[in-house]
């Protein structure tokens, strides 16, 4: 039987893709190239709000935990650091009630399931402390995996910015204005604290301190080295990008080999909380006869941390640094 093709579908047809493209030339039309701009990152769209830099600049520092001067506000460093590298935006006094939150939900949980003060307690004490700092650390990484993935290109940039004749202040502000976040507002607070007095080596020091990442000390390094003796630093920084990029490739190249061994522990470790949770599914009275004895909650906990180790033992032969 011949295909019948009932032309009013490609009338249809040639509808949608005519509404469809004459709702695109209206949004062209009217979102304009500079407020896409401003979007690119952090601090752009503070500096659209605020035309002030140096207010911007505070701003940026508050939402990171600093002081309008740059300094830590609290006075244990390491956690101040943390805070600092993890890239929250949200203040240290929200941070606090955050955490005081999250403690206050673990406390009133824990005390209706066990109806047990001291545990609730322990789950309270968990809760603003070993939770909030896992979350920071978790954080940290992934904004210094971004960070490292956007720093190749960032210094192909600034190679061709100097090649240009652009002194490296410049390119280090066009970094700032063409690159999304973190680097993009990273490099701005830079170029930011170089414009309000602060010299090009404390500049790249501070941005070190704010990402913590292992590929900045060399680029502060040459920076440094370049502002005081001088020397062909976009040659240097092209070798550099050349390097950085040859580590990614093998940190791939490695994953990929680990990917079975990973595939293997990420299955023994859920096995046995899947084989618990079957149990209790299929005989939920296996368990119960014991489950109120002290000695169960005991031999499962050593259970866990027995389990948490083996993990910890494979994560390290599979994860290791290039």
């Amino acid at each position: 039987m011949a295909f019948d093709f009932n032309p009013i579908y490609l009338l249809w047809l040639s509808v949608a893709i005519s509404a469809g493209l004459a709702a695109e030339a209206v949004y062209l039309l009217t979102f304009s190239t500079a407020s896409y701009r401003s979007r690119v990152n952090r601090r752009l769209m503070l500096t659209k709000e605020q035309k002030d830099r140096e207010a911007v600049l505070i701003e940026l520092r508050r939402e990171r935990g600093l002081t309008n001067s740059g300094n830590y506000r609290l006075g244990l460093i390491a956690l101040n650091r943390l805070i600092l590298q993890s890239g929250l935006t949200m203040g240290f006094g929200r941070l606090v009630l955050v955490v005081a939150a999250t403690s206050a939900v673990a406390f009133a949980a824990t005390l209706v399931l066990q109806h047990n003060v001291m545990e609730a307690l322990l789950a309270a004490l968990l809760g603003a402390t070993a939770l909030p700092y896992l979350v920071l650390r978790l954080l940290r990484s992934r904004r210094q995996g971004k960070f490292a993935a956007q720093f190749p290109d960032a210094l192909d940039m600034i190679v061709r910015s100097l090649r240009a004749g652009h002194p490296v202040p410049i390119a280090i502000t066009l970094v700032a204005r063409e690159m999304t976040d973190p680097i993009g507002s990273e490099f701005g607070i830079a170029s930011d604290e170089i414009t309000f007095g602060a010299d090009l080596e404390t500049a790249m020091r501070n941005l070190y301190a704010r990402i913590g990442s292992d590929d900045l000390p060399l680029f502060v390094t040459a920076v440094g080295i370049q502002s005081s003796t001088g020397g062909n630093l976009s040659q240097i920084l092209e070798n550099l990008s050349g390097v950085i990029r040859q580590r990614f490739k093998m940190r791939r190249k490695i994953r990929a080999l680990a990917s079975e061994a990973r595939t293997s522990a990420m299955i023994l470790s859920a096995l046995p909380i899947g084989m618990f949770i079957i149990v209790q599914v299929v005989a939920p009275d296996f368990y119960a006869a014991v489950w109120h004895e002290p000695l169960t909650k005991i031999l499962l906990g050593g259970a866990a941390g027995w389990m948490f180790l083996g993990n910890l033992i494979m994560f390290k032969m599979v994860n290791f640094k290039v």
